[in-house]
């Protein structure tokens, strides 16, 4: 086997450990509707995007990829499209991961836990004004 074609399997076999997270999710914030979208691993890479309904009103937007980089599989956010930010996966157990990104004003961590069948809990934390901030964000898996 090549050196590009084993590098290339250590990296599919990485992400495809994230394989649980594909699919489109759906949940309420509030008055408000969450969706997510990821596509497969493929590449080495997962691609995402979210968004945030409120009313007849899109409320926000965020373009989301996992990558595998030489030095460990980062979570990558743009929300509204801005210059991305890197969160570095630094936990993985079972079905749940969790990125941080210390250097970054808020969230300086973000979490994803399969937490039972169709049910998928996304988390950001971080402080805000000195205190402590988590916000959760519930899904259900949708079917299309």
């Amino acid at each position: 086997m090549s050196w590009f074609l084993l590098v290339c399997a250590l990296v599919a076999g990485e992400i495809d450990q994230l394989g649980w997270l594909a699919g489109h999710w759906k949940g309420k914030l509030g008055k408000a509707v969450s969706e997510e979208v990821w596509m497969e691993p493929a590449g080495g890479a997962m691609v995402g995007m979210s968004r945030i309904v409120a009313g007849e009103r899109m409320a926000m937007f965020e373009y989301m990829r996992v990558e595998q980089r030489p030095d460990g599989v980062y979570f990558v956010a743009q929300p509204l499209g801005r210059p991305a930010t890197s969160f570095k996966l630094t936990k993985r157990e079972g079905q749940k991961v969790v990125f941080e990104n210390p250097e970054h004003d808020h969230p300086k961590v973000i979490t994803y836990e399969l937490a039972g069948p169709g049910k998928l809990v996304a988390a950001i934390e971080g402080e805000v004004k000195g205190k402590l901030v988590r916000q959760e964000f519930r899904f259900e898996r949708v079917e299309r």
